[in-house]
């Protein structure tokens, strides 16, 4: 077994504005409607880079994709053939939203599902996958497990700063191979600042006979592996830090106005070659 700990220091993310911008997005989708294949809101504007292939907006068993221009994507029809499309499993904004992702090709097949619960509020996201390759063994199979408690997060991040952190990580995950298993947990506590400090932890086992081999190799491969997990920790953390600045908590209908707009505007590409200068941050 081997074990990789790293504590980085994020933004703190406002709690009100967090849940008041998750409420908006389901309301608006929840408002939404369908015509031709393309979704629309409320407004009539057509939300970007999704159609319904398949079944009825909104209702268990509706397909969604992306397709070319000009290819047959009447929701009466049988679905388009796409290498990846999702699935609607539930919709019920006031206690949970499932959906599922299939994504395919010549040599993997990955399946994703991802249900919220509580949507409004959010409550715990629960995330589940598997894959293999579709022409390989065993050794080309692997799944995994993720589950984030927002609820147990904002406790965590109340704690007196003096407190331990809290027992139960708010955000964990496992991952299963034939030949090894591993564990990410991510627990935060409140700093001085009134940033967070968070822990993330990577639990790394073999399997079966290979344990000892594993115990070897990791025993040469530790050190790289560590500067791996701590670079690519960092590097999150960086993220977040640098699209939270970007952020202006807009609340009410300036904020549902926002998202409206995130979900219809066409993404902006830039042509091969063309430099990419800095560009206005979002409100959101």
């Amino acid at each position: 077994m081997a074990r990789f700990e790293h504590t980085v220091t994020v933004g703190a993310l406002d709690r009100g504005w967090f849940e008041e911008a998750a409420g908006a997005l389901v309301d608006l989708l929840d408002a939404s409607r369908e015509r031709d294949g393309a979704i629309l809101l409320a407004d009539g504007r057509a939300v970007d880079g999704i159609r319904l292939l398949k079944g009825r907006h909104l209702r268990p068993g509706a397909r969604y994709g992306s397709t070319p221009e000009g290819a047959g994507t009447d929701s009466t029809s049988e679905a388009v053939p796409v290498s990846g499309a999702t699935v609607l499993r539930e919709w019920r904004p006031s206690r949970s939203i499932e959906v599922e992702n299939v994504l395919e090709d010549a040599s993997l097949s990955v399946r994703t599902k991802i249900r919220l619960r509580e949507p409004l509020v959010p409550g715990a996201l629960e995330v589940s996958l598997s894959g293999h390759n579709p022409k390989g063994g065993s050794l080309y199979r692997f799944s995994g497990r993720g589950r984030a408690d927002p609820a147990a997060w904002w406790a965590a991040v109340d704690r007196p700063i003096p407190a331990p952190p809290a027992a139960r990580p708010p955000v964990s995950g496992r991952a299963v191979h034939r030949l090894g298993k591993a564990r990410l947990t991510i627990t935060p506590r409140p700093a001085e600042d009134g940033s967070w400090q968070a822990s993330v932890v990577l639990v790394v086992r073999g399997r079966w006979l290979l344990r000892p081999v594993g115990a070897v190799a990791l025993f040469f491969a530790r050190g790289p592996v560590t500067r791996g997990f701590r670079e690519a920790v960092d590097r999150a953390a960086e993220e977040w830090n640098t699209a939270l600045a970007e952020l202006t908590p807009l609340y009410g209908e300036a904020l549902r106005r926002e998202i409206a707009e995130a979900l219809t505007e066409p993404a902006e590409l830039s042509e091969p070659g063309e430099p990419t200068g800095p560009t206005e941050p979002r409100a959101l």
